[in-house]
């Protein structure tokens, strides 16, 4: 066995996307429904200034703290663009929608292509790539001049501020162009993961001063399905993530645990690492655009900016000991599951995720410094009817140390306002649940500002309509002790 695996670097992404809010889920079918509604939607997405100074953005992305975000008054959108950061530099970047496009189509590798531009839309797409400091230096796919448009009903009108770019086509090979899933929506799905997951994992290794053919193993997290009708979810995420970034030498494959998937990731990369099989892992998890503007038609209602118009995505690179970054503690039993003997209740979940793991550690609740569970924005989540999940989730941690007899019942609401964050994380599925922290965490434990933290990531595998179970895993990141 080798050393102890350790989290050391972190890296974030936000894509800010309103033109493309319009293919998220819910839109597109409240927009089949009531064709009148797409032009309301066009009139209340916010411009990118506004998106990259949203304090809960700027939280996600490292240039301000959750505790920074906790005292500015709500609403948070109200907050003015040019407010200052708390400290910087960050965990990554905000790419705007022209970027974004542009790297979409350097992710596309079908023939003939998925992303067919117009040529003034290549011009603007090619000169807005050549200014990106990451990618500037890698050629975009060229762009036949005068190229007419390929004949197809279903292709998604690509739109940026009003003005045609392009045309996102299905694939139109002979074996794709009768197969559901290889329709247009499916595969921008698909490519949006990709190129998303790109921009992280490039910020990643640019963070780190890695060369990308020292990454080893690459690890999916993402909530997309990859394939075509003989495995709808077959996947190749890491993979094709890898690829875009250079990873020459890396191999790869998806973790798919619906919301927990990227704690799970973070596990199978510790013990890949702990195990002496690979040095370098990074664990990916690509934005869902099937998630933009979910709940949009609460945001119509109150008459609020559509607040879900970024992908977001996040790189995490997990190697062996280095005696400074932290440690993730894979110990046998300090890494919580949900059996599926459990019930479903909320006690079963933190016993199973909470108590029993710290106890295999010969830790108590009060032990731990800081949680992260689940942490969603609540300024999204209030308005559309579904609460402050994160403050939710804080009360069960305390009322759970009350019922373990870890915490004076007098206490308790002490104990929450002391362990309690804002959530912050765009409601992309699979980045709020817990992993929206784990750049904060570093930062903190390796000032000596934090010793342990817990990580509480949950799934709802009823989702998948084969089950009724739900699923979760946690583990404990702590202080490299030879820091």
């Amino acid at each position: 066995m080798g050393a102890a695996p350790v989290i050391r670097q972190v890296c974030y992404g936000l894509a800010h996307v309103p033109d493309l809010v319009r293919y998220g889920s819910k839109p597109s079918r409240e927009i089949w429904r009531d064709p009148g509604l797409e032009p309301r939607i066009a009139a209340s997405l916010r411009d990118w200034e506004s998106a990259r100074g949203y304090p809960p953005n700027r939280v996600f992305l490292g240039t301000l703290t959750p505790q920074a975000l906790g005292a500015i008054p709500r609403p948070w959108f109200e907050t003015p663009a040019d407010a200052p950061a708390d400290e910087a530099p960050g965990f990554g970047e905000i790419a705007d929608q022209e970027l974004f496009y542009a790297l979409l189509h350097r992710a596309d590798v079908l023939e003939p292509p998925l992303l067919e531009l117009t040529p003034g839309g290549a011009a603007r797409l090619h000169a807005r790539w050549r200014e990106h400091r990451l990618f500037g230096a890698r050629p975009l796919p060229p762009v036949e001049a005068g190229a007419g448009w390929r004949a197809g009903e279903e292709a998604l009108p690509i739109l940026s501020k009003g003005a045609l770019l392009g045309r996102f086509h299905r694939d139109e090979r002979a074996e794709g162009r009768d197969d559901e899933n290889l329709a247009a929506r499916p595969l921008l799905e698909s490519l949006c993961a990709k190129a998303s997951g790109a921009l992280a994992l490039a910020g990643l290794l640019d963070r780190e001063g890695l060369d990308p053919a020292e990454i080893d193993f690459v690890i999916s997290c993402g909530e997309e399905a990859c394939g075509d009708r003989y495995q709808r979810g077959g996947g190749g995420m890491a993979k094709a993530i890898g690829e875009l970034c250079g990873c020459a030498r890396a191999s790869g494959m998806d973790v798919k645990n619906f919301c927990a998937a990227p704690a799970n990731a973070l596990v199978v990369a510790g013990a890949l690492v702990q195990a002496g099989l690979y040095r370098h892992v990074a664990v990916v998890g690509g934005g869902s655009l099937a998630k933009l503007g979910m709940k949009v038609l609460a945001f119509l209602e109150h008459g609020l900016p559509i607040l879900e118009d970024c992908l977001a995505s996040m790189a995490v690179l997990v190697t062996s000991d280095d005696g400074e970054s932290p440690v993730l503690r894979l110990e046998p039993g300090a890494v919580g599951m949900a059996p599926i003997g459990a019930s479903t209740s909320d006690e079963a979940v933190y016993r199973s995720l909470l108590l029993e793991p710290l106890q295999a550690l010969g830790l108590r609740v009060t032990d731990v410094d800081r949680f992260a569970p689940e942490l969603h924005n609540p300024e999204i989540m209030e308005f559309a009817g579904s609460g402050d999940v994160a403050y939710k989730n804080y009360r069960n941690i305390a009322a759970m140390a009350v019922l373990a007899g870890q915490v004076e019942r007098s206490e308790m609401e002490r104990f929450v306002s002391r362990i309690a964050m804002p959530g912050f994380a765009p409601t992309q599925g699979h980045i709020p649940s817990a992993v929206a922290y784990l750049g904060h965490a570093v930062r903190a434990l390796r000032r000596g500002e934090a010793r342990r933290i817990l990580f509480l990531a949950k799934a709802s595998l009823f989702l998948n309509r084969i089950t009724d179970l739900y699923d979760g895993v946690s583990f404990l990141l702590e202080a490299n002790p030879r820091a």
